[in-house]
């Protein structure tokens, strides 16, 4: 069983797919695998989080199939993806085949299927998806992940291993439950404290469902954090840390200091 006493610190860039041309995305990407960044990430919005609101932006899914043919040995998955927006079955299909897409060189697939229930509601608005209630959309994807699962188990081919759930969020009554039953990853946000204090949450939601919440990989965002608060967190269990990079000039200097500090705490 791998706990985090076992887990390799890892490091993940998110690469925000706004205010940049799609080139330099691609090129960004490529520098960020030449680094040896373990994963990279996107997100699953149609507008950008910050900047000019209506700047350039682009989808998350179908980028996340260019990548997986680009690159060769990094993971790539959304952070996270927004349950709404595609059904349950769709979802799966679409990771399946990217599962596909990303295993060319090894036969083993790069995905992690990385979602949420949703929450920019501009993106709900302009699209036509109805926006609901906090309580309604984590609904949904309680309902979803069980139909993505089955899902995975029918399709023809099946995924080339299996693909790792990491859920992102840290609600305590309906998110970390969610986290409790189907997740692989849970993706954290907040200080040491924050996360010491939704830890134990978490692990009384496991003993209610039935899991051992260590074998979940612990996320986290860095932000603006120093290599002392990361590592109070890494005492507490956490092993992935990622960098957030945003166009139109994405800072891969920030990504090569953070290898490094992974690079100390591996050895």
């Amino acid at each position: 069983m791998t706990t985090a006493a076992t887990r390799p610190v890892r490091i993940g860039v998110q690469i925000a797919p706004q205010h940049a041309e799609y080139a330099h995305i691609r090129e960004t990407a490529a520098e960020l695998e030449e680094l040896g960044a373990d994963i990279l990430f996107n997100w699953d919005h149609f507008y950008p989080l910050s900047g000019e609101p209506d700047g350039l932006h682009f989808e998350s899914w179908t980028m996340l199939a260019a990548l997986a043919e680009q690159t060769n040995r990094v993971e790539i998955g959304a952070l996270v993806n927004c349950n709404s927006y595609r059904n349950a079955n769709l979802q799966a299909d679409m990771a399946r085949t990217i599962d596909h897409i990303s295993a060319k060189d090894t036969g083993v697939g790069r995905f992690i299927f990385g979602t949420g229930s949703g929450w920019f509601e501009r993106d709900y608005d302009e699209y036509g998806y109805e926006f609901g209630t906090v309580g309604q959309r984590l609904d949904a994807l309680a309902e979803a992940l069980p139909v993505i699962e089955d899902r995975w188990g029918k399709l023809n081919p099946a995924p080339t291993r299996k693909i790792p759930v990491l859920i992102g969020g840290g609600g305590e009554k309906k998110t970390l439950r969610i986290v409790a039953k189907h997740a692989d990853i849970w993706h954290s946000f907040g200080d040491a404290a924050t996360l010491e204090r939704k830890l134990g949450i978490l692990a009384e939601h496991g003993e209610s469902v039935g899991r051992d919440t260590s074998q979940i990989e612990i996320s986290t965002e860095i932000g603006k954090a120093t290599p002392a608060e990361a590592e109070e967190k890494l005492a507490l269990g956490a092993t992935l840390f990622t960098v957030g990079l945003s166009g139109p000039k994405y800072d891969t200097a920030r990504v090569a200091d953070w290898l490094a500090w992974r690079d100390e705490k591996n050895s």
